[in-house]
């Protein structure tokens, strides 16, 4: 049976040893005094946790924009995203998906156009959360990179399982890429971000536009904290095994909701490391310490390394999962976000 859907001690309510002494090893490491203020927010507003719920139970738990929003209210700071990321306006709308009209948020900067554009695609296991949850990446990416981002709401699992997330997002990047100009934005200029499972439909993306004959390619990917391959046993996954926001648990979790069977768990669009990465644009890979996805970035980043693709990899201390989209409460958030923009500036401003 698969890794990912495994039954371990720890799911049958049992202490797994193995697990806790590394678990217990990893609490050794420090977060930063903002990350535990924020996580101190969030379990204020009393999350249950996402393995055990249903589906619709869980799409209904407090957020990590959610304890962002109760931290600066604890800290008399408003929680207006344009007061947040001032020179950044926003506004709903539709793109283009495999099967339909898809949500999206377009971000666009302040200034000249046409702007570049950035296609970004939320984290949320491809089950829960939004681009609303996950406005604080991508605004602060908007401002960061002198851009224009197109945030989008792919179909999610259990509704529309393996791969329609990934159809949408080749589906979405397509639009974008042909109504650019439209927006304000340069066609020629054109570049894929994502956090989490995003991270990983980001560059899953640049591979399908790799072989999409007839469609402008991007000029750089941003992959924050992706999914990367489809084992639980990695270093990072045992030392995080319990942590928060995420853990390791909620992985297979997210996972079982994904698949259709085991089989989907061999596809390179999952594993990103075993598929063929070739010819892709520079990544940007961004990880948290206290992340059980910590070494899928660095497995990508290894992978990447060996097809001849440029990569940089930034592994921040001291924070966890979701950290990037914090920066009104984080300083590495801001950090990451400075990090992450410079990079994508360099690729828009080489062409």
């Amino acid at each position: 049976m698969s890794d990912y859907l495994e039954k371990t001690d720890d799911d049958a309510g049992k202490p797994n040893p193995v697990v806790n002494a590394l678990s217990n090893a990893v609490a050794a490491v420090r977060a930063d005094d903002d990350q535990l203020a924020l996580a101190k927010a969030h379990e204020g507003l009393h999350p249950k946790a996402i393995e055990k719920l249903s589906v619709e139970e869980a799409r209904l738990q407090p957020t990590a924009a959610d304890a962002v929003n109760a931290l600066l209210q604890q800290q008399g700071r408003s929680t207006l995203p344009e007061t947040l990321v001032p020179g950044v306006t926003s506004q709903d709308t539709t793109v283009d998906g495999a099967t339909g009209p898809l949500p999206a948020r377009i971000y666009t900067p302040s200034g000249t156009a046409p702007f570049p554009v950035i296609v970004y695609f939320h984290g949320g296991g491809w089950v829960i959360a939004d681009k609303e949850v996950y406005d604080g990446g991508a605004r602060g990416l908007a401002k960061e990179a002198n851009a224009i981002v197109v945030s989008v709401d792919y179909r999610q699992a259990p509704e529309h399982k393996f791969p329609a997330a990934w159809d949408d997002a080749l589906a979405a990047y397509r639009w974008v890429a042909t109504n650019a100009a439209s927006l304000g934005g340069d066609p020629a200029r054109i570049a894929l971000a994502g956090e989490s499972a995003g991270g990983n439909l980001a560059v899953a993306t640049a591979v399908a536009v790799r072989d999409t004959p007839n469609l402008t390619r991007p000029l750089h990917v941003l992959s924050v904290y992706p999914v990367a391959q489809t084992s639980l046993n990695t270093e990072s996954y045992l030392e995080n095994a319990i942590a928060k926001p995420l853990n390791r648990a909620m992985v297979a979790w997210f996972v079982d909701k994904l698949i259709n069977s085991e089989e989907d768990l061999k596809d390179t669009r999952l594993s990103l490391i075993d598929a063929n990465l070739s010819g892709l644009p520079p990544v940007t890979i961004i990880n948290a310490r206290l992340d059980p996805l910590r070494s899928d970035g660095a497995k990508l980043e290894d992978a990447l390394r060996e097809a001849g693709v440029p990569v940089e990899r930034q592994s921040y201390e001291g924070v966890a999962h979701e950290f990037f989209g914090a920066a009104a409460v984080l300083e590495k958030a801001r950090d990451a976000q400075a990090f992450a923009g410079q990079r994508l500036r360099s690729a828009f401003s080489a062409v």
